[in-house]
């Protein structure tokens, strides 16, 4: 299910970027006084009373006719179209300004709910100027000190009761799969090699595709897919047109919806650093993952060797994806391209699959006994029991003497002899270290 998206807007130095920072718990706007430095909008995940959903910040809206005004402009009106509640921010100690005016005019067409977060009050006597605002029209003030987090949970509480029903896919039992990577790698073609049309406009021309499109189709065996195919990703300092910007939050947005994300390489310009980075954002979503390598055709000399060579250099630039199968195929030749559903239902199997408690114990138990658990300052690691929590992906907590006794290399050595009981090929796995109490 896709995580609402918070667009968070406003005139220039109202303080957008710190609410943004103090949202998402770590300082990933750059932060300062001159008007104008948060230039592209910038994308984080949020969470609060256990609901999830993606942020955007954008630059301030000014009505200007200067070029980069007028693109700042741009990208933040793109955000409140993506959005699905916006966080209007202004600023206590200008009060309301002509340029707060013409933002909130620009929110009345948008149709969107609208919160209206007062930045700035730092202290209680402030709190008496926020009712000016009322006169912007967009409901209840909310005061805040984004530097101070003061405020934030009455914010975030009117935030996330704006958030839509998602109701529309309880229903859907299809599998949803995305494709992912950079500009011109042959996902568009991949699209429709599956489909065996031509669903989507296919370009050599790198960035043809800008949004996130949808198709349904039954595979043979009369499984159900939903298929996503996403706009190239580009390296941030290469995003220049706004078209560009906007699509990378349509693909954030299909690989949260996204069971099982296949992250496409182009078999004929190798590997590159974005590569690595994209595949990244699909591991972190912990949705189920299969390397595609595309354009396997275009090799002069390619047999076994080759096949061989190219899995183990995968293997060693995507430690992290260890345990995400590969596969070699052609858009054009439509080579093993009937593979790729029934790679794409086994490992959303894996994505779902849950183990019971007595067995994944006797495994931990088996693994204890083979390696012994670490001393720490004379201080011995003791594992009680473990228990599965949730699927997509498969969560473990094991409950222990203390945490911080579980160094990282016994918690890989634990998922290794999970894996190697159980087969989870296709999607991480999640051990959580709980201290029993």
């Amino acid at each position: 299910m896709t995580n609402p998206v918070v667009a968070i807007v406003g005139r220039p130095n109202v303080g957008k970027s710190t609410l943004f920072n103090r949202i998402a718990g770590e300082r990933i706007s750059i932060v300062e006084d001159t008007p104008g430095v948060t230039r592209d909008r910038i994308y984080a995940h949020g969470e609060w009373l256990g609901k999830n959903f993606n942020m955007i910040d954008t630059g301030g809206i000014e009505l200007s006719d200067q070029p980069l005004l007028t693109q700042i402009r741009q990208q933040a009106e793109i955000a409140i179209d993506e959005a699905d509640v916006i966080v209007l921010v202004v600023d206590v100690e200008s009060g309301v300004t002509d340029a707060d005016e013409q933002v909130a005019r620009i929110l009345y067409r948008s149709n969107k709910p609208v919160v209206l977060a007062v930045n700035k009050v730092d202290n209680p006597e402030r709190r008496n100027d926020i009712y000016d605002f009322y006169s912007l029209g967009l409901g209840e003030p909310y005061p805040v000190s984004s530097v101070h987090g003061v405020g934030l949970g009455d914010l975030l509480d009117a935030v996330i009761h704006n958030f839509p029903e998602n109701a529309a896919n309880e229903d859907d039992d299809s599998i949803r799969f995305s494709l992912i990577g950079r500009p011109n790698v042959g996902k568009s073609s991949l699209v429709n090699g599956i489909l065996g049309e031509n669903r989507v406009i296919v370009s050599n021309m790198a960035g043809t595709t800008r949004d996130a499109i949808n198709t349904r189709f039954v595979a043979k065996d009369g499984q159900e897919f939903t298929m996503i195919d996403t706009a190239g990703i580009r390296k941030q300092g290469k995003i220049y047109e706004n078209t560009e910007r906007y699509a990378l939050m349509r693909a954030m947005r299909a690989i949260d919806g996204s069971d099982v994300v296949l992250v496409v390489l182009n078999a004929e310009e190798g590997i590159r650093e974005i590569d690595k980075h994209i595949a990244g954002y699909a591991h972190e979503a912990g949705c189920g993952v299969i390397i595609v390598v595309n354009k396997w055709d275009t090799l002069e000399e390619r047999d076994q060797r080759t096949m061989t060579d190219f899995t183990n250099l995968i293997r060693h630039e995507f430690q992290y994806l260890s345990y995400a199968p590969i596969i070699f195929v052609s858009a054009k030749t439509k080579q093993r391209l009937n593979k790729l559903p029934e790679m794409i239902e086994e490992v959303y199997a894996h994505h779902e699959r849950r183990i019971k408690s007595s067995v994944l114990n006797n495994v931990i138990m088996d693994a204890i006994a083979a390696n012994p658990t670490p001393t720490q300052n004379g201080k011995r690691l003791r594992i009680f029991y473990a228990t599965q929590v949730a699927t997509a992906p498969p969560t473990f907590v094991v409950f222990v003497n203390d945490p911080e006794l579980m160094h990282f290399s016994y918690e890989r050595y634990l998922e290794n002899q999970i894996r190697q009981a159980f087969d989870f090929t296709g999607t991480p796995i999640h051990i959580i270290k709980r201290q029993r109490q």
